[in-house]
């Protein structure tokens, strides 16, 4: 655990601008995804941490940090997430969406554009084994199949670490599926970032704003992300 210890010193830079915001940068084209935090694009890039239970209580070992960039296509997001034991999905599959993907290892983007109807928002997920699943969640009216038969034609990358015992997740999200408006520094999303880890009965509940109750679906706890210019 030393080294993942210098690892998240290392990632200790990565702060919000104000509690309860994240900043996603504007970069000028796409690019592929690699799970990189290295990476030429990633490099320096603030995000936030999740490091807390449901009811904000620590959860030692498992600080996740997450950052973001935009473009004028896509949203993207970046997970590291150290751990203490994997709870993998056997026979996992990459190439068709995972239901029910989240009774084993993932990392979460719960995200909406509506600031009046807090409760329709959209669910994005990946597992440590490139598996995925995105869901249309409308909390007054659910959806057919709770809503994960609804595709954004979103794109994923997972790699693990194991002699550093992290994982890697990458998300690449179409902005059109998630918000009608033009693409443009300044606007905001509302927004939670979570991960659930390791076997149970005793599973790790990851959240980057605690929702206060053992349940993820709370967008009253959520907090914004906004799109902002290029990184100086």
């Amino acid at each position: 655990m030393k080294t993942v210890a210098r690892t998240l010193l290392v990632s200790s830079t990565l702060m919000a601008a104000e509690p309860g915001l994240i900043l996603s940068h504007k970069i000028d084209k796409d690019f592929d995804l690699t799970a990189d935090p290295g990476a030429a694009h990633w490099k320096n890039v603030p995000g936030v941490f999740a490091e807390n239970g449901p009811q904000r209580e620590p959860v030692p070992g498992h600080r996740t940090a997450i950052r973001s960039l935009w473009t004028e296509k896509n949203i993207y997001f970046l997970f590291t997430c150290p751990y203490e034991t994997l709870y993998l999905k056997p026979n996992p599959s990459a190439t068709v969406e995972t239901n029910k993907l989240w009774e084993w290892d993932v990392a979460e983007v719960f995200i909406g554009s509506d600031f009046t109807n807090i409760r329709q928002y959209k669910e994005f997920q990946v597992s440590p084994q490139n598996e995925w699943v995105d869901l249309d969640i409308d909390r007054d009216k659910p959806k057919p199949e709770g809503g994960w038969l609804w595709n954004s034609g979103f794109r994923v990358k997972a790699r693990i670490d194991h002699a550093r015992k992290i994982w890697y997740g990458e998300m690449q999200i179409p902005l059109d599926k998630i918000d009608a408006r033009p693409p443009n520094a300044g606007n905001e999303f509302r927004i939670n970032l979570y991960r659930i880890q390791g076997p149970p009965p005793k599973r790790k509940l990851i959240a980057w704003q605690p929702t206060g109750q053992p349940n993820y679906h709370v967008p009253e706890a959520f907090g914004r992300l906004r799109l902002a210019g290029p990184l100086k």
